[in-house]
């Protein structure tokens, strides 16, 4: 009996090295199909949807710029102030991009050189996008309107005074003569050395100023003298005519929205 215990204790020992190590190296005591567990994948929808909004976006922007370019129009700007039934010259224009299909009757950039068939039918200010209804083959006077000339002095003119602007004239005594004026509003002379006469009286409230050019002498220097030709009221024609002869006219810058506008 003990010989057959020892046999059967025995027998496990004499067992083959690789029977017995038989489902104990890497990958065994598991199935053959089994793999080793994965940890899932976090999913973020959010962040995905997020970006395909970031795509849309992105592409609808760029066909936004893609169609705005494709419908500018090269227009004119106006630059400087152009008078009321003056030219406009080449100097106060450059091109500026407009949106086309606004129903806007923008006067082109290519059509530029025909301008000099035109006139100003109102004042233009810098910044303005020229349009078609600005523009006049007449001489640019409103009905009721004139053109009267005048030459000043230093003193009797703001500093700086250029086409465009809005002026008071206004009746000032000099040495010589004084000019009054009777309840027409025709002028009248009368002689009063250093009297101060009428001065001071108003000729017109509002009147525009198409030219004002200074004059030089022949090394360039200004003479202080400046011509001015101004858009006035008919009816303030005659006084302010009669003062002007007398050189007994000064002007003074009123904002353009006065009543009785010269312009």
């Amino acid at each position: 009996m003990r010989t057959k215990e020892r046999a059967g204790v025995g027998g496990g020992a004499n067992r083959p090295a690789s029977a017995a190590g038989q489902g104990q190296g890497p990958g065994h005591g598991q199935g053959a199909g089994e793999r080793l567990p994965v940890t899932p994948r976090e999913r973020k929808p959010a962040l995905a949807a997020l970006a395909v909004l970031l795509i849309l976006v992105g592409a609808l922007g760029a066909t936004v710029l893609v169609l705005r370019a494709g419908n500018k129009l090269q227009a004119i700007k106006i630059t400087t102030t152009v008078a009321q039934g003056q030219s406009i010259p080449a100097s106060a224009l450059t091109e500026v991009d407009v949106a086309s299909g606004t129903g806007i009757n923008y006067v082109l950039w290519s059509q530029r050189n025909a301008l000099g068939d035109f006139r100003a039918a109102t004042t233009l200010v810098p910044g303005t996008a020229l349009v078609g209804e600005m523009l006049t083959q007449q001489s640019g006077l409103a009905s009721g309107k004139v053109l009267i000339g005048l030459a000043l002095r230093d003193g009797q003119y703001p500093s700086g005074l250029k086409a465009g602007e809005t002026v008071a004239a206004y009746l000032v005594s000099t040495s010589g003569t004084s000019v009054t004026t009777d309840s027409g509003g025709a002028g009248k002379s009368s002689a009063s050395a250093g009297s101060a006469g009428s001065g001071g009286n108003l000729l017109t409230a509002s009147a525009t100023v198409q030219s004002a050019t200074p004059t030089t002498d022949s090394s360039g220097v200004s003479s202080g003298n400046l011509p001015v030709t101004l858009v006035v009221n008919q009816s303030d024609a005659p006084a302010l005519t009669q003062a002007a002869s007398a050189g007994q006219v000064a002007l003074v810058v009123v904002p353009s929205d006065s009543n009785g506008s010269g312009s």
